[in-house]
């Protein structure tokens, strides 16, 4: 059983599109964020360094997310879905200029995708792409 980590919504695949349209390759890092609804940060590859301890959860629409090592250890029970709503988040996240916010909505892992994570062993951390 292969599980995902981390996927996209299509509202938030159209948004992730139109943005690498304008800004080229782009990534994904959650730092803060304890439950549904926290934002994490989209910026232009290049301008972000992944630091050793953060976890790669994966890519969503050729667009690698990455989970603060603290922030993994309170979520890594937990399947993240990355959506789009209307609102303000961070300036400095790319979308803020198109008048929405990515978002986090989750779930916790089924049992049996739980134990096929577990037999995968640990996400790779530091910089992957």
């Amino acid at each position: 059983m292969s599980v995902e980590r981390v996927t996209v919504t299509p509202k938030a695949e159209a948004l992730l599109r139109k943005l690498q349209g304008q800004y080229g390759p782009l990534l994904f890092h959650q730092s803060g964020g304890c439950c549904d609804g926290s934002a994490p940060m989209c910026f232009p590859r290049g301008d972000f360094k992944i630091g050793q301890e953060d976890v790669f959860l994966g890519t969503i629409v050729d667009t690698p997310f990455y989970i603060s090592g603290p922030q993994f250890e309170y979520w890594q029970h937990t399947h993240l879905t990355v959506d789009v709503v209307p609102g303000r988040g961070s300036g400095f996240s790319v979308e803020a200029p198109e008048g929405v916010r990515f978002l986090i909505r989750s779930r916790v892992f089924e049992d049996a995708e739980y134990r096929a994570l577990q037999e995968a062993g640990p996400p790779p951390r530091g910089p992957q792409h």
